[in-house]
């Protein structure tokens, strides 16, 4: 049995023809699809984008990275929003350093806080409410557990002026929904 079999070519005897091949034409090859002066004007153009749209883009991304722990703690109504809003702005001045901080701050249940003052949401979490309680998109039963929320929270003493308002106005509402749903209920 012959080593090489001459009546079949081999793979390795097509690949070594195919790279002499490729070694007879390096002439043609060319580095650039662009020659000259628009060569030239590619490559000023290149330069700028590298200059100056490519740090303007980083930065905008570094800033838009480091305020999502805000967006977080105002769509979580995070009772220490402020703080993590404090801890997003100096960690853009130390470069990024606390930013992790702010992340999991953001994303951690304010157990204490609630232990504390009664409740684990922002005053504006309850402002919203009331918005919502007046253009009727909150059931009866929501407006009365909200209402008992921050009736723990006046029994702790830890109830703002603004957030008085905001009981007393739930207290209000409830009290002119209560003839209705009794007057309902006994038919």
């Amino acid at each position: 049995m012959p080593l090489f079999d001459q009546g079949k070519p081999s793979h390795a005897r097509a690949a070594r023809f195919l790279l002499a091949g490729c070694c007879l034409l390096p002439g043609f090859a060319q580095a650039s699809f662009l020659a000259g002066e628009a060569l030239d004007t590619m490559a000023d153009v290149l330069a700028l984008i590298v200059l100056f749209v490519v740090p303007i883009g980083a930065i905008v991304v570094f800033w838009l990275v480091h305020i999502l722990p805000e967006v977080i703690a105002e769509k979580k109504h995070h009772p220490q929003k402020g703080a993590i809003k404090m801890l997003c702005l100096l960690s853009l001045v130390f470069g990024g350093m606390l930013w992790p901080f702010a992340w999991i701050w953001a994303y951690t249940k304010p157990v204490g806080y609630r232990i504390a003052y009664g409740t684990d949401k922002h005053d504006d979490y309850f402002q919203e409410m009331v918005h919502q309680v007046k253009a009727g998109e909150l059931a009866r039963d929501d407006v009365a557990r909200l209402k008992g929320e921050l009736d723990d929270m006046a029994a702790k003493g830890g109830l703002s002026a603004e957030l008085a308002r905001v009981r007393n106005e739930l207290a209000a509402m409830l009290a002119s929904t209560a003839p209705t749903d009794a007057k309902g209920s006994g038919s």
